[in-house]
């Protein structure tokens, strides 16, 4: 069954969208037939529970963290994180940068924005995004690259406001890649859509949706 969801999926991307399988409280066997059916991509929002599966599970797979990420946390995942969903602090930032090279990686991040109408804790300004970029610390750093941005639209019904927040990141996207990123082709990603609502985003922009619900409830 989650091999035919996750074919079903894949038949609505175009081929420039990455599917991000979001594995997290699923158990291993569940995230084994995802891989069977060829999915390498997966999503955990919880670093032990990520840290579990990785020493489980065939060493291919791209481990995407994409929940709120704690600084004291960053060393457990450096050494084989693919990319890091949700960097919202020039201070987490840093720490990725600090345990990559003691890993001798690079790590890829998106920087994570706050577009919801709903009060959320997590998630960068534009302005504050532009800070961190321009920063002196950031600009000295060899061993995080930014690659992108991501964020999640308001959890209504109302398809209009869910389309607005996504057409604001894509246009934060836009601005970023402009003002500091012209000559970087690796600055190309915009994570945003799940179960509900990555056509809308897909239309808007997303080059990176995260489904879990749809593969592993079958909803």
């Amino acid at each position: 069954m989650i091999a035919e969801r996750i074919a079903s999926i894949r038949a609505t991307l175009p081929a420039h969208v990455q599917l991000i399988a979001v594995s997290k409280t699923k158990p291993v066997s569940d995230l084994q037939q995802a891989y069977d059916a060829g999915q390498r991509a997966f999503g955990e929002n919880k670093v032990q529970e990520l840290v579990d599966k990785a020493a489980v599970l065939p060493k291919d797979i791209e481990w995407h963290l994409i929940g709120h990420l704690q600084t004291n946390k960053v060393k457990y995942i450096a050494p084989f994180v693919h990319l890091i969903h949700a960097v919202d602090s020039l201070k987490l930032l840093l720490e990725i940068n600090k345990q990559a090279a003691k890993n001798n990686r690079v790590i890829d991040v998106l920087l994570q924005f706050h577009i919801a109408q709903e009060e959320t804790k997590f998630g960068l300004s534009l302005e504050e995004a532009q800070e961190i970029c321009i920063d002196s610390e950031v600009q000295a750093c060899k061993n995080v690259r930014i690659v992108g941005v991501m964020g999640m639209a308001s959890f209504v019904d109302d398809e209009q406001q869910i389309r607005r927040e996504f057409h604001s990141l894509k246009n934060i996207f836009e601005d970023l890649k402009n003002s500091h990123f012209t000559g970087e082709t690796s600055f190309k990603e915009i994570s945003m859509g799940m179960s509900g609502d990555y056509a809308l985003a897909i239309e808007e922009g997303s080059t990176m949706v995260r489904v879990g619900s749809s593969i592993f409830d079958g909803r």
